[in-house]
């Protein structure tokens, strides 16, 4: 809010609200005329076979979450306990935790400078150091950060070299591409998130897409709880209660409709923050792979506070401080309480831009004002800093010369 008694509190610009358009509230009117209220049902079907369709992949599973989908992919692919899973440091918990799920170890790989995803360089390092040892790593869990594809001509390579499978995390990549091909679709499995603050959103929801139809049949069975074909509840080994319900695949299927245009607006965002605060100094903006186009599903900054003069967390407080909403970028896993017993190769890159990150709202219903509002709260902290050296300078009837100026404390 304003730090102005007199000015009017603005309203609260967030950092990925949902956006929904008049398709989602016809198709869920539809479906709650219909009564297809429990889970399952056509629009479950509409939805898998619409969406496996856009992500250019045989198959798609609805499920409850995009944690549903890391949990039954790990399984469907024989990840047993003691096991070890080479993932992304830099990434959300759910896909640590996944891991967790079935009794594997994580294996955390620290970030590559060039597209803030998995190094393929330390990656290589440690599925040959491990196969050394006699314990070989078992699966790679990839994962797209912020709405980037992972180098997967790399990843895939080391893969298949291996013999290992490979599992993508595409929860914040859907509508990105590499080399031309749909996010989604690199790994054996590919694993989607419709929480409500990504591209598209059925309020909670995921998906798991595969190629193979014996894992696509696998999923569904494991997520309507392991049900054997018998006309009495038979079932010969544990399920999940993971299916989607009809009610948010609709949403879903309206969502989607428009996700082409939810990525433009996403990456129109991310060029307005390259025009407006690109060049200032000491901020850069988070870097793409020339092989990739991402959807910019969050905008990002890294704050050098040496040349910029302030902190990404100066930055944050004072965007909150006048109603908006922005976020450091992800702890790296290796450096959560819950996971700081696991072994990481590498590190200091993701420790790096979790020190000096910043995300910045980027959602698609994002106006023109609410941008320039940003910007503008960012140029103003540069400006305070700039005045305070100028005061230092200029002002004659200070007593402070530039060498008496106090020391800036670092926050």
């Amino acid at each position: 809010m304003s730090t102005n008694p007199n000015t009017a509190i603005a309203s609260r610009i967030y950092l990925s609200p949902p956006h929904m358009s008049p398709n989602e509230r016809d198709l869920l009117l539809e479906a709650f005329d219909s009564n297809w209220i429990a889970p399952l049902g056509p629009h479950v079907e509409a939805f898998e076979r619409e969406f496996a369709e856009k992500v250019g992949v045989n198959y798609a599973v609805a499920l409850s979450s995009g944690t549903s989908a890391l949990h039954l992919a790990l399984l469907i692919l024989g990840i047993e306990p003691g096991d070890e899973v080479a993932t992304s440091t830099l990434t959300f918990v759910a896909t640590a935790n996944a891991v967790r799920y079935v009794g594997a170890n994580p294996v955390f790989i620290d970030s590559e400078t060039n597209s803030w995803n998995l190094d393929p360089v330390l990656l290589a390092e440690e599925l040959r150091e491990a196969t050394q040892r006699g314990r070989p790593i078992k699966a790679v869990l990839a994962v797209d950060i912020l709405g980037q594809c992972a180098d997967y001509d790399a990843i895939r390579g080391l893969c298949d070299q291996y013999q290992i499978p490979l599992i993508e995390d595409a929860a914040e990549s859907l509508g990105a591409t590499y080399n031309g091909k749909a996010a989604g679709g690199f790994g054996d499995i590919g694993c989607f998130s419709f929480n409500g603050n990504k591209i598209i959103t059925t309020s909670s929801g995921g998906m798991l897409v595969t190629s193979k139809k014996e894992w696509a049949d696998r999923a569904r069975f494991l997520a309507t709880q392991a049900r054997d074909p018998f006309p009495h509840y038979e079932h010969s080994v544990v399920g999940y209660n993971y299916r989607m319900s009809n009610l948010l695949a609709a949403i879903g299927r309206g969502q989607l409709r428009v996700l082409d245009e939810r990525v433009q607006k996403r990456q129109d965002n991310f060029r307005f923050y390259q025009q407006e605060i690109g060049k200032l100094p000491g901020i850069e903006l988070a870097p793409e792979l020339a092989a990739g186009r991402s959807t910019n599903w969050l905008s990002c900054i890294t704050v050098d506070p040496e040349l910029f003069g302030a902190t990404c967390e100066d930055i944050r407080l004072a965007l909150e401080s006048e109603n908006i909403e922005s976020r450091p970028l992800w702890k790296p896993m290796h450096m959560q309480p819950a996971y700081a017993q696991y072994r990481v190769r590498g590190g200091r890159v993701s420790e790096q831009l979790f020190k000096n990150g910043l995300c910045l709202p980027s959602g698609s219903s994002l106006s023109t004002s609410d941008l320039t509002r940003i910007v503008g709260v960012i140029h103003s902290v540069r400006e305070r800093k700039d005045a305070k050296q100028d005061f230092g300078f200029h002002n004659a009837s200070s007593t402070l010369t530039p060498n008496a100026l106090p020391a800036r404390s670092p926050s």
